[in-house]
């Protein structure tokens, strides 16, 4: 649509059913976070785009069986092992005219999940191939579509997604876990690397903001703790790094493009949010933007959790949260669980304090416990990597081993353990009840994942390779496999459309259980997602999770 009015312009074609211009694809949104499909140029003179063919991915109907009139969703869902969408990378005049394409490559089995303009007109995209173990930065022609330069990186097992920017200098501030831990690194303009910005063995969590004046770029990150978040600012030219912000807990900042003020949005599990206008220099604190007064843990007469070091299966440390409830234990124990990579649930946050679930649980009388397990995110891909090839396993391991360690203090009770999680969370309550239902004795599963042949590719098979070329691995991890051993109380929670974890998946577990004669209970949203959205769906599910725990470990 031209800017000064007028009529729309259609710029490409072909467009059908499982076949689009400007869209990016569902693994490129769900597991990349690309939301965006086409960009404008520097000078608006065209529009890089991507083309997805997913016409062969077989269609998926998702029935809304809630609803007075039959409604039926479709959707073109890679499943592990199986086709992927087919992607190009084209570029269009914005007047119109034919697309160049960009040369990705002679494979055509990959991921496109980030694309960027520099400011020289130049087209950047970002290649990763299918096993996502090799990654390429091209710089395009966007005339010719040719590729200039390349930036390869490879990591093993798998390669995460980073941060990057580039500058106006056409130098490339790149973001890699080569190290083992994600660091910062300046290339020039042909991408050989210039220098090492940061080491150690903690990780930059986000790129805040570059002060290409300054030579400084600012950055969030673990320096002091993976339960903490900090500003930091480096040269671009190398140096010390320096720690902007200094309360404990976690800080996220937002930085004027001089470098010269940041906005501090501080929080702990002492208190809420406080957001302060500070001077990068000193940190002196210019203004107070927003404080919410007695919002804090003692005037809300709420009791923090604990945060504890505790010690994994195999002696790694890991991170904890406990909820105590009053008196002396023991006391029934409920693990709060997610488990996954690519996540952390313990920081020093006023979310934290704030887990209305865990804080009603911990009054009720029982204690209440969250740990980051080897396999969660912001510890180094060492830890994260933990769990390839084997999902189910050593998670479930360091959960074992935490429980134990809170039932050798006197505080919980042996026999009365439960756990409830969400998505990876309730897959892990269902291997917990299954695979070590000696430990844990109830459970609440929430949308849980049953078989990893049943989700995506590009989150699965980033973990677990295809059931192909693992098909131990998604053995052992599948939660049908392990039915015979549950013999605890099981509450299965699942919305009927869920079009992230299908509910086919507590289907395909419902029939495992019925085969095996194994009893279970059931709560169904028959027209919810991946969980429940609306106030009375919400309020539901939270009583029934709540007296489950109620009814089998505190009777």
């Amino acid at each position: 649509m031209p800017s000064g009015g007028g009529e729309a312009r259609q710029l490409t074609s072909g467009a059908e059913d499982g076949f689009t211009n400007g869209l990016a694809d569902f693994i490129a949104q769900e597991e990349f976070g690309q939301t965006d499909g086409f960009w404008w140029s520097p000078d608006g003179s065209r529009i890089a785009f991507v083309e997805v063919d997913a016409r062969h991915i077989p269609d998926y109907p998702i029935v809304h069986q809630g609803r007075d009139a039959l409604d039926t969703e479709h959707h073109r869902y890679p499943f592990a092992g199986a086709p992927n969408a087919r992607v190009r990378l084209g570029v269009v005049p914005a007047a119109g005219g034919e697309p160049v394409w960009m040369d990705l490559g002679e494979e055509d089995d990959i991921y496109l999940p980030r694309v960027v303009w520099r400011s020289d007109g130049v087209l950047a995209g970002m290649v990763l191939n299918r096993a996502q173990t090799e990654l390429r930065l091209h710089l395009f022609d966007p005339n010719t579509g040719t590729v200039l330069r390349t930036l390869v990186e490879r990591t093993e097992p798998w390669l995460n997604l980073g941060d990057f920017r580039f500058l106006e200098t056409g130098e490339l501030l790149w973001s890699s876990e080569r190290s083992g831990f994600r660091h910062l690194y300046l290339y020039d303009a042909d991408l050989k690397e210039s220098h090492e910005l940061t080491t150690g063995e903690w990780v930059v969590t986000r790129i805040v903001e570059v002060d290409e004046a300054g030579r400084a770029v600012f950055f969030s990150g673990t320096r002091e703790g993976a339960v903490e978040r900090h500003l930091y600012r480096v040269g671009l030219d190398g140096g010390e790094v320096e720690r902007l912000t200094t309360e404990p807990g976690v800080h996220g900042c937002a930085v004027a493009p001089d470098g010269e003020t940041f906005v501090d949005t501080f929080s702990s599990r002492e208190g809420a949010a406080v957001t302060t206008l500070r001077r990068t220099n000193g940190g002196e604190v210019i203004a107070t933007l927003h404080e919410e007064a007695d919002m804090t843990a003692a005037a809300q007469g709420l009791q923090p959790p604990e945060l504890r070091v505790m010690e994994a299966a195999d002696g790694t440390p890991m991170s904890g949260a406990l909820y105590r409830p009053e008196g002396e234990g023991p006391h029934p124990l409920v693990v709060s669980v997610y488990g996954g990579p690519h996540a952390q649930r313990v920081l020093d946050d006023w979310a934290l304090t704030v887990d209305l679930r865990a804080q009603y649980l911990a009054q009720a009388g029982f204690v209440v416990l969250a740990v980051d397990n080897r396999g969660s995110a912001n510890r180094g891909l060492a830890f994260e990597a933990h769990l390839h090839r084997r999902m189910g396993t050593v998670e479930l391991d360091d959960q074992v081993a935490a429980v134990e360690q809170v039932v050798a203090e006197g505080l919980a009770d042996r026999e009365r353990v439960g756990i409830y999680g969400w998505s990876y969370g309730g897959y892990m309550t269902c291997m917990s009840l299954m695979r070590a239902p000696e430990v844990f004795r109830v459970g609440v599963a929430g949308a849980p994942v049953v078989d990893w042949d049943g989700y995506d590719t590009g989150y699965t098979e980033r973990y677990m390779s295809t059931p192909q070329d693992n098909p131990d691995g998604y053995r052992e991890g599948a939660v049908t496999t392990h039915v015979e051993g549950l013999s605890g109380k099981l509450l299965l929670v699942h919305g009927m459309v869920d079009e992230n974890v299908h509910f086919r998946h507590t289907a395909r577990l419902i029939t495992a259980l019925t085969t095996a004669q194994k009893p279970y209970d059931i709560q169904i949203f028959p027209e919810e997602r991946h969980m429940p959205r609306d106030a009375a769906g919400l309020e539901y599910m939270e009583r029934r999770l709540v007296s489950y725990f109620e009814e089998h470990l505190l009777a």
